[in-house]
C-alpha cells in the first residue's frame, strides 16, 4: 500500500467547506453528489433553521437514502416486468419453431 496521500477536493455544504479525499477523475461526481446534498440540507434547513446542522445532515441522509431505495425498487420491478416479457417472447417464438418445424 502506498504512502502517498490520495487527492482531496473542497465542497461546501450548508455555506461550509469541507475538504474530502477524492480519487483522481471521480472530481466531477464529488461535485454532483455534493451540490444534491448541499440542495437537500438548504431544503431542510429552510423549512426549521432551528435545526443544527447535524440533524440537517442526518434527516438529508434519510431523504435521500428514501430517494435510492424507491428507485431501486422501482428498478427492480422493472426488471421483472422486462424478464416476464421475455419469458413471454421465448415461448411465442418456441410455438412459432414447433410449427414452423411440423
Amino acid at each position: 500500500m502506498s504512502n502517498a496521500k490520495r487527492p482531496t477536493k473542497e465542497i461546501t455544504l450548508l455555506g461550509r467547506g469541507y475538504i474530502i479525499a477524492c480519487d483522481t477523475g471521480e472530481e466531477a461526481k464529488l461535485d454532483r453528489a455534493a451540490r444534491y446534498l448541499d440542495r437537500a440540507m438548504q431544503g431542510i434547513n429552510a423549512q426549521s433553521s432551528v435545526l443544527g446542522s447535524e440533524r440537517v445532515a442526518i434527516m438529508a441522509a434519510l431523504n435521500i437514502t428514501h430517494e435510492l431505495l424507491e428507485a431501486l425498487d422501482e428498478h427492480r420491478a422493472g426488471e421483472a416486468n422486462l424478464n416476464r416479457l421475455n419469458d413471454r417472447l421465448e415461448k411465442a417464438l418456441a410455438k412459432t419453431r414447433q410449427s414452423s418445424a411440423q
